[in-house]
């Protein structure tokens, strides 16, 4: 099973070179049977770009989050800080085997009233929100 996230264009962009090897969350999935996550590049882009297999999934304070992933996050520590302000709680999920797809998916056009996610979405795996 899959699960759709809504990431902004400027952390898309560092997943796809690389430099992000970790999405940061509030709150996860709670189906263990969810193994990859599809990206959703959102707006100004509006776009399903590629998708990864999870790693591991580390659940600890944000503060040792950021210690023990803090040299391929992606981010700085002020934006990381202000994130998980006020949580006890912190998600990162290890981004392993990134794909982007050759053609974007526009998935305005492939699923009728289709609104991003505020978190996640779960997705079959013959969603026609996934590449083939």
């Amino acid at each position: 099973m899959k699960a759709l996230l809504s990431i902004k264009p400027e952390f898309v962009e560092k997943i796809i070179s690389g430099e992000k090897l970790f999405e940061y969350r509030k709150v996860i999935f709670k189906r263990p049977e969810v193994t990859s996550i599809v990206i959703y590049s959102t707006m100004p882009e509006g776009k399903i770009v590629g998708e990864f297999t999870i790693g591991s999934i580390i659940k600890k304070s944000p503060e040792e989050l950021w210690e023990e992933t803090k040299s391929a996050s992606g981010i700085n520590k002020k934006f990381f800080d202000s994130y998980f302000a006020n949580r006890d709680i912190a998600y990162a999920i290890e981004i392993i085997e990134f794909k982007k797809y050759e053609e974007p998916i526009n998935p305005y056009q492939k699923e009728r009233g289709f609104k991003a996610p505020q978190s996640f979405k779960y997705l079959s795996d013959n969603s026609r929100l996934c590449a083939v």
